[in-house]
């Protein structure tokens, strides 16, 4: 079993190092691991009709529905800034989840997710969160010519973006980590986080089994991805030699 788990790209239809990076990479998987994890604000914001996606997305688009062709199978968990993603790659046979779920593969348990509801503290953001993924928000948007939609949603990021603000990358990574304890106790053998933009990789054994946590980095200035292959869990570069 060969599993990819990337975070944090952030998107935004401009084409950057990152934006490169990973269309390279993505280029690279195609039939060579068996699942693809997207945990998180791959996108900076995300508005659709049933057929027509913001242009500056197209290209990073096909190439993950390359990917599914070939055979990898595609999960997206949405983050804080890109949600509502089921409507448009839910008919491509690609998994939606809107907030954390559980993943078994390998006899192992994961717990999967974004991580931006972990800092339980940071109530305006939540209260931000649940507007914005209100089933009054999405009947709104649909309303809402997608040319609109798309000038608009860099300010609702930026909006996002400050309402959901990394007060401190410590003490958000310190919550996290209390975080994957808990589920640890719960059984969970392994919890993957994003949303932090601090790439973490550390495991210990509890009651006999090995226990994986993870932050994964994104790929504005970390460029980093989780790979799970045969039983083991790496954080690995994803930036290849030109």
């Amino acid at each position: 079993m060969k599993a990819v788990f990337i975070s944090d790209a952030h998107l935004n239809g401009c084409t950057f190092d990152g934006h490169r990076y990973l269309m390279r990479f993505l280029d690279s998987l195609k039939g060579g691991a068996d699942e693809i994890f997207i945990v998180g604000d791959f996108f900076d914001f995300w508005f659709s009709e049933k057929n027509s996606i913001y242009p500056g997305f197209c290209d990073i688009v096909e190439k993950l529905l390359e990917i599914k062709r070939a055979g990898t199978d595609v999960s997206f968990f949405e983050g804080n800034h890109d949600f509502f993603l089921g409507d448009y790659f839910e008919r491509y046979d690609i998994r939606v989840f809107p907030d954390g779920a559980t993943i078994d593969f390998d006899g192992k348990k994961l717990f999967v997710s974004h991580g931006d509801t972990v800092d339980d503290s940071n109530t305006a953001y939540l209260f931000w969160r649940r507007v914005l993924r209100s089933r009054l928000f999405y009947a709104i948007q649909k309303k809402i010519p997608s040319p609109i939609l798309w000038r608009v949603s860099s300010v609702i990021s930026r909006m996002s973006r400050s309402f959901g603000k990394i007060r401190s990358s410590n003490g958000i990574a310190g919550r996290m980590n209390m975080f994957a304890e808990e589920r640890f106790k719960e059984g969970f053998d392994a919890v993957v986080l994003g949303h932090c933009h601090c790439p973490t990789l550390e495991q210990h054994v509890l009651n006999g089994r090995l226990k994986t946590f993870a932050i994964l980095g994104d790929w504005i200035s970390h460029y980093v991805y989780l790979l799970y292959d045969d039983g083991e869990f790496v954080m690995k570069s994803g930036v290849s030699p030109d």
